[in-house]
């Protein structure tokens, strides 16, 4: 069973900048699309950005030049770079892969943009 463990939120002001890291347990990280997905409090879970095992990324229109997702496979550990952040970018973020059947959520990371 894969595991996977969100880090990297915190508190930052408009504007701020945020580094996420997803490490995931089990060898097959390399051959698996990976996302970052986000939920708001009251709103379903969204997809933010994915990565192909060869490195192709897809970005969320809300959060397109603002956030860049990469992956270390040496590492089995996914990236999600996050600037300019804005207040309505404030959810927790969880990792997984993009193609079902889901792995088990990790516990997210929260990320919360406010001044």
């Amino acid at each position: 069973q894969v595991q996977l463990v969100e880090s990297g939120g915190g508190l930052v002001q408009p504007g701020g900048s945020l580094r996420l890291s997803c490490a995931a347990s089990g060898s097959i990280f390399s051959i698996i699309t990976m996302g970052w997905y986000r939920q708001a409090p009251g709103k379903q879970r969204e997809s933010v950005a994915s990565i192909t095992t060869s490195g192709a990324t897809n970005y969320a229109n809300p959060v397109k030049g603002r956030f860049t997702i990469s992956r270390d496979n040496a590492k089995s550990t996914v990236y999600l770079q996050m600037n300019s952040l804005k207040p309505e970018d404030t959810a927790v973020y969880y990792c997984n892969r993009v193609q079902p059947p889901k792995y088990s959520w990790g516990q997210g990371t929260q990320v919360t943009v406010s001044s």
